[in-house]
This record gives C-alpha cells, sequence and structure tokens, in this order.
C-alpha cells in the first residue's frame, strides 16, 4: 500500500484505497461505484476480493484486472486462477524508461476515499493533488516530526491514506513499522525492538494501550509522540497514556478535509495546571493546522460564527485547498456539504475565548431534554472516569416528559461487577443532574467497519425501550 501511494498516482492514475474490514458484498459495490480497473489484493484477504469480484461476474459486468500480493513466503494459493497477477512478477514486466505522467492540473484527482458510513449509497471522497501535498507537510508538522523518524502503523492506510502520512512519512525519510493486527503486545514489542518515535492511533487504540495487562508490556526505549483523533479522548485515557510514556497529540479531522484539520497546540504555560484541568485542555481539539485556510463554529441554519464564550455549540466548518474537491458522482451531495461556501462537518463544537474548538457531539447524537442540549461526549467522558468502565457510549431515549434522557450503553472491565445504580449515582455526582444517563444497558458496543461505535444501532435499541415512565 505504501508503494502504490506513489506508484498509482506516476502512473497517472487515481488511487482508491477500500477497507479490509468491509464484506464481499460492500466491497463489490465500492469496486463499482469508483469504476477500479484494477485491484490490489494482499493474499491475507483474496478470499474476500474474490468474493466480491463473484458478485460481480453474476452481475455481468466488467471485471477489475486482479493483482495478488502474496505473504512473505511468495507462496500463491492454489485458487488463484490464470488470470490473476503476482505483485512482483508484474513490476518486473514494466519499463524501466517509463515517464511518470504528471497530473495536468494540482486540483486533478490522487485518490477515492470512502466515507465509513459507506452503505449500499456510498459517499467516495475525491482527494487532489494539492490538498494531499499540503495536508501531509501539515499533519508531520502537527506530530512533531524531524528528520528519519520511525512510525508504527496502526491507523489503516484506508483512512485518509493514513491521516496523510502514506506520503508524508517518506518525504522526511521516515521508517514504516507494520501491523498484521494492533494489540497492545504487539504495540509494545514494537516499539521496544524498534525504537518507535511515532505512532497513531484512534482513542479506541489509546483504551487498548491504558487497560492492558502488565505482562503486554514494556518500557519504552524513549517518549512516544502518538497522534490521537477520530472520538474526543476522555482526560482520564490521555492521563493515563502519559503515565505510561507516550506524549499524546490530539487532533481532529475527517475524510472530506484530507484527515487531520485542527490540533491541540499546547502552550508552555499549561505545564504547571493541576492535572485535570490540563488534560481537559489536551482533549479540546485546538486550533487550524498551517495549511487549513479556515476553520471556524458557525450556526448551521444563519450561517453566523457564534460566540468564542465556550458555551454556544455550532457546526465546524472548513475552507481552504485541504478541502476535498466533492463527492464521486453525487453533485446534490457535495451542493449540500458546500452550503453557504464552507464544508459542513456536521460536527458540533464550542469555541473558548482562546481560540481553541472543543467538540461536544455530532449533530444527529446531541440529545434534547426538557428544552436542554447534552452533550453524549461530556457524558461519555465521566463514564470512562469510571475504573469498572471500558467502553461507553450515550445516545437519547424517548421521555414523555422531558421529550429525551440519556441512556447510556456501557461495557465493563474484566474482573468488575457494578449495577446501574452505581453507573447512574456516579454520573450525578459528576454532572448536572439532567445530564446524567436514566438507563444504563451493559453490553458489548457494536461497532462499524472503521472500528467506530454504531450509535444507529444504539438509538434504535433505545427507541425501542419507549418511556422510562
Amino acid at each position: 500500500m505504501q508503494e502504490l501511494h506513489f506508484a498509482v498516482p506516476m502512473a497517472g492514475a487515481v488511487l482508491c484505497n477500500l477497507n479490509t474490514r468491509h464484506d464481499s458484498a460492500m466491497i463489490s459495490v465500492l469496486l463499482r461505484h469508483s469504476e477500479a480497473k484494477v485491484i490490489f489484493v494482499d493474499q491475507q484477504f483474496l478470499q474476500l476480493a474474490q468474493g466480491a469480484l463473484n458478485i460481480i461476474t453474476n452481475e455481468k459486468e466488467t471485471l477489475p484486472l486482479l493483482v495478488l500480493i502474496p505473504q512473505s513466503d511468495n507462496s500463491s494459493p492454489s485458487s488463484v486462477n490464470s488470470s490473476t497477477h503476482e505483485y512482483e512478477s508484474l513490476l518486473e514486466s514494466g519499463k524501466s524508461e517509463f515517464a511518470i505522467r504528471w497530473p495536468i492540473s494540482e486540483l486533478d484527482p490522487i485518490s477515492i476515499n470512502y466515507t465509513s458510513g459507506t452503505t449500499s449509497q456510498p459517499k467516495g471522497v475525491i482527494f487532489n493533488h494539492r490538498g494531499a501535498y499540503l495536508n501531509s507537510i501539515a499533519t508531520f508538522m502537527i506530530h512533531e516530526m524531524s528528520s528519519w523518524p520511525v512510525y508504527l502503523w496502526t491507523v489503516p492506510m484506508f483512512h485518509s491514506n493514513g491521516w496523510s502520512l502514506a506520503w508524508g512519512l517518506a518525504a522526511i525519510g521516515g521508517t514504516s513499522i507494520c501491523l498484521r493486527k494492533v494489540s497492545p503486545k504487539l504495540i509494545f514489542e514494537r516499539i521496544a525492538e524498534d525504537k518507535v518515535t511515532h505512532m497513531g492511533g484512534a482513542p479506541t487504540v489509546l483504551n487498548m494501550i491504558v487497560n492492558s495487562t502488565v505482562s503486554d508490556r514494556k518500557p519504552l526505549p524513549c517518549k512516544v509522540n502518538i497522534m490521537t483523533g477520530g472520538s474526543s479522548p476522555p482526560p482520564e485515557i490521555l492521563s493515563k497514556m502519559e503515565e505510561l510514556g507516550f506524549q499524546v497529540h490530539h487532533l481532529y479531522g475527517i475524510t472530506e478535509i484530507h484527515g487531520p484539520g485542527i490540533y491541540c497546540l499546547w502552550k508552555t504555560e499549561w505545564d504547571s495546571l493541576p492535572p485535570k484541568e490540563k488534560y481537559e485542555l489536551k482533549a479540546r481539539q485546538g486550533v487550524q493546522n498551517l495549511c487549513v485556510e479556515a476553520a471556524d463554529i458557525i450556526d448551521p441554519i444563519t450561517m453566523e460564527k457564534v460566540p468564542a464564550d465556550g458555551k454556544t455549540m455550532g457546526e465546524i466548518v472548513f475552507r481552504g485547498n485541504t478541502v476535498m474537491s466533492g463527492y464521486l458522482k453525487d453533485v446534490e451531495a457535495t451542493k449540500l456539504a458546500f452550503k453557504g461556501g464552507w464544508f459542513h462537518t456536521g460536527d458540533l463544537a464550542v469555541k473558548h475565548p482562546d481560540g481553541y474548538i472543543e467538540v461536544k457531539d455530532r449533530l444527529k447524537d446531541i440529545i434534547i431534554s426538557g428544552g436542554e442540549n447534552i452533550s453524549t461526549v461530556e457524558v461519555e467522558s465521566i463514564l470512562y472516569s469510571h475504573p469498572a468502565v471500558l467502553e461507553a457510549a450515550v445516545v437519547a431515549r424517548p421521555d414523555n416528559h422531558w421529550g429525551q434522557t440519556p441512556c447510556a450503553f456501557v461495557k465493563l472491565k474484566d474482573g468488575f461487577n457494578v449495577d446501574n445504580q452505581e453507573i447512574i449515582n456516579f454520573c450525578r455526582d459528576n454532572l448536572p443532574h439532567y445530564m446524567a444517563p436514566r438507563t444504563v444497558i451493559f453490553k458489548d458496543l457494536p461497532r462499524n467497519s472503521t472500528g467506530k461505535i454504531q450509535k444507529v444501532m444504539l438509538r434504535e435499541k433505545a427507541k425501542a425501550l419507549g418511556s422510562l415512565f
């Protein structure tokens, strides 16, 4: 995948990274929608790809050429037919005098990335050469990378091209350390043996690390810079990560802005603050990166900027060269996303007096109870600070009196046994009472193909419960 990030654009083609966690049916949808001509497949996912191609064959459409990337022993599975190419052999058949096919314009597409909410109506985000170039530079800068970093990949390269680092890391001579499976034991082993200096990971990965067993851990050879984003990590998780020797860089971004867009630029005067206050500040998303023209918080109805009071919520919007070109084959969705000259993220946030942005919720996730807006992110942050809670997600439950009340879905850590009333009381002790969950359900949390908690499924379960009284 690292090689293809350069080889495909150099051949004048467009890269389309597909999520390896999708099933064959979804892969077939994305292959047809993107009109892919070639599909490169790691041997580990050959069966998945062949299932997708079988679906396309049954619908009598033209199949993309399949190129197999064998595993290290160079063995080819018996199920491969004569029309399948082998990666290294295909490269050897190339012409050494081939001239790079440069883009005619910087705004030519370089990559198509499908959003994590992909359904039978996929949204393919079009990246262009200019945006990819600029955000690659911005990302290694906000990650505080100097020359020759050693980077451990837990962020998949199909996530916004590895948060732009599939390109950016190569530009500063970085070494890529790759894992076939993400686990705390493997992470600590690779950091210790390869002297990893940087890594990236969603808050889920941070949660895995801080809740790992002592036997899985190894001393860090140096302070490891870890960049996290995707959802707001609770201050409790940030604190524990730094106790283990990691330096956490907190950012916010989505696929439509080439990945990271704003980040918590740390101020030295915050170093002396009490731990609770310090990690609450670090949990903020912060300010726009160097290559973003503009990022702001606006009222999505009036399009007016909200006051920088740390209280008034609005929608996060972006403008500039690091914003996508649009959605592939979806003019209406593109027009809606760029209403009023800004790209609308659908995420709600406040702006503090110092200009730092703090994400509060998804527009669709906010709970309105008795006329009050409740940020599910704030409630989840308190839940994560309970010593028994491993994972938590909060959604709205219908209520005949209040309209909606918070409903918490909680997964406990191994060896812990608490009841719902203890969780409710803990939240009431740490939040205004109206924000505390009135319902707590203990269960494993459903996740989509990119590992994000599927709140849409949890909302349906909460809706089915009906009003509490």
